[in-house]
């Protein structure tokens, strides 16, 4: 039986966007044990900064929004990147994340919150949340959601 490999993907069954990502993420994991140093909030900024440069419109002016309401509502959050898109931590565990809609080819942006997020809600509720616009209603949303991922 041939399996049918998804579009863009390798021989070796990873697409140049994960490969990229996955790149992205061992120079990232470099950098932060690369002398054992304490975390640099000027330099997690300006890596947060560069990422969302590079990304295309429309996914740049989402990330720069995403990225201001992140901080205005979690100050204590520790800007970094994360598989080369802008993510946000708590002592130094990443807590939630904007992929641009570009990464990957997607329909949508989404802003994606990992385990260490406290969103828990029963026994199941979503860990990532597709962008198209930002509203009063949406960046409500945002807020409150990185809020409780936080407490």
């Amino acid at each position: 039986m041939v399996k049918k490999q998804r579009e863009g993907a390798a021989a070796a069954g990873f697409t140049d966007a994960e490969k990229a990502a996955m790149k992205a993420r061992v120079e990232e994991l470099k950098a932060e044990r690369g002398g054992g140093k304490a975390y640099d909030r000027a330099a997690g900024l300006a890596a947060v900064q560069a990422a969302i440069a590079a990304l295309p419109q429309p996914d740049r002016g989402l990330a720069e929004q995403v990225h201001a309401l992140v901080l205005a509502a979690t100050p204590e959050l520790e800007p970094k990147t994360w598989y080369g898109m802008p993510a946000y931590a708590r002592k130094g565990q990443v807590v939630c994340f904007f992929q641009g809609a570009s990464k990957f080819k997607a329909r949508y942006a989404t802003l994606g919150f990992s385990d260490k997020a406290r969103l828990d809600a029963g026994a199941m509720w979503p860990t990532s949340y597709a962008i198209t616009q930002l509203n009063r209603d949406v960046e409500a949303r945002i807020r409150e959601l990185v809020k409780q991922a936080v407490q």
